[in-house]
């Protein structure tokens, strides 16, 4: 039998048995589709990461206690606002040095309020992260040195809080009833792993020191002067704090560094639930393999009515391999098609876009190709070696 004649019969054979073979493709179906959607779930959570770590700013050296690392314990910070001179002489330009104390509270101007992160920094935080205003100005060296009530909000905050009038020279309440004058706003910018950075609220880190009991700041971040400068005042910066902190650890992390090990978690999140949605196309090959094996039982009589015509074993084994490479194949292109359609959903639906790699449907498309081969080999096998007399004998 020519290849062409057994793509006839089994197109036949689905044919004739649609609720059969639509119901056998669903397994297929599903997990296809799922390994796309995920996938490409996965791809986009990884370029939102990407962009968004890159737009915190270029060359920036990011300044911990204890090790940065996933999975790592919280370290308490020793580090004080005096390290910004003493790293200064180690970097060499104090004002590419930012100071940050973080903490989430509650800010009112009349009867409006809002939830905002409050961050305590120092007057270069801004040209570190290259936060512009969109008004009034930001926080100076002097505002710092007398820790003065003045703050500088994003872009969110003073919607929320003031609509359309202008903010500046108005007063805000914050923590409870500690009031700031408005000096500036800042230009909206957007949100970084999930949280909108337009809610910020920035006072000076003296201030918020004093405002939260504590002497301590959160973080240090430094601008290297180019790419090639980071590697070495990484080093350096570290250094520099373990001597001055005895026994004490510090991290120095880079933007490439976090992209790496966020990128490489993100990838294996992807991989481990693309696997685990592979598994219903298992499934759907025990599915395939059951019907195709029910086929050959329901069709005995004609197998052997065509062995005994002179169908030889292989023409019968071509014939139901045939058949089940055309069920999970029909499954793999509508499950691509559903996944497809799937992500696009998502992503417009969603904060997180969907990216469609071009080796997801691919692989997908080949796995199920490779499943209806797979399964349906013992069905196919088992028919073509049926002895034509014992098969035209059965009920």
């Amino acid at each position: 039998m020519k290849l062409a004649e057994s793509f006839r019969v089994a197109f036949d054979a689905l044919r004739v048995n649609r609720l059969r073979s639509v119901l056998t493709m669903f397994g297929v179906v599903i997990g296809v589709a799922a390994v796309v959607v995920l996938v490409a779930i996965g791809s986009g959570a990884r370029d939102l990461v990407r962009s968004e770590i890159e737009g915190l700013g270029s060359n920036i050296i990011f300044v911990a206690p204890g090790e940065l690392a996933f999975g790592s314990a919280p370290t308490i910070s020793r580090m004080q606002l005096e390290d910004v001179g003493y790293l200064g002489r180690v970097t060499g330009d104090e004002s590419d040095i930012a100071v940050a104390l973080n903490s989430g509270e509650t800010v009112r101007a009349g009867h409006e309020e809002a939830f905002a992160n409050i961050v305590g920094a120092n007057d270069h935080y801004r040209n570190v992260f290259d936060r512009p205003l969109r008004r009034g100005r930001y926080l100076s060296g002097t505002d710092v040195d007398t820790r003065r009530r003045v703050v500088v909000l994003g872009s969110g905050i003073a919607d929320r809080l003031f609509g359309d009038v202008d903010p500046i020279g108005r007063q805000v309440s914050v923590a409870g009833g500690t009031r700031f004058r408005v000096v500036g706003v800042l230009e909206e910018v957007g949100s970084t792993f999930g949280q909108t950075r337009d809610s910020e609220v920035h006072v000076p880190i003296t201030t918020a020191q004093r405002m939260f009991g504590v002497y301590r700041v959160d973080f240090i971040a430094v601008r290297a002067p180019s790419k090639d400068d980071v590697p070495r005042l990484q080093h350096e910066i570290v250094d520099a704090l373990e001597s001055k902190y005895r026994g004490e650890r510090f991290s120095a992390i880079t933007q490439t560094q976090l992209l790496g090990t966020i990128g490489t978690v993100l990838g294996a999140l992807t991989g481990v639930l693309a696997a685990i949605a592979a598994i219903s196309l298992l499934v759907g090959g025990v599915g395939v393999s059951n019907i195709m094996l029910v086929g050959v039982r329901e069709r005995t009589k004609e197998i052997g009515l065509r062995k005994a015509l002179g169908a030889r074993q292989r023409d019968i084994l071509a014939q139901f391999l045939v058949e089940a490479v055309l069920l999970t194949t029909f499954g793999g292109v509508t499950g691509i098609a559903l996944g497809v359609g799937a992500a696009l959903t998502i992503s417009a639906l969603s904060p997180v876009p969907a990216v469609i790699t071009w080796w997801s449907p691919a692989v997908a498309f080949a796995v199920s190709a490779a499943v209806g081969v797979f399964f349906g080999l013992f069905p196919a096998r088992r028919a073509g070696r049926l002895d034509p007399v014992v098969a035209m004998r059965a009920e």
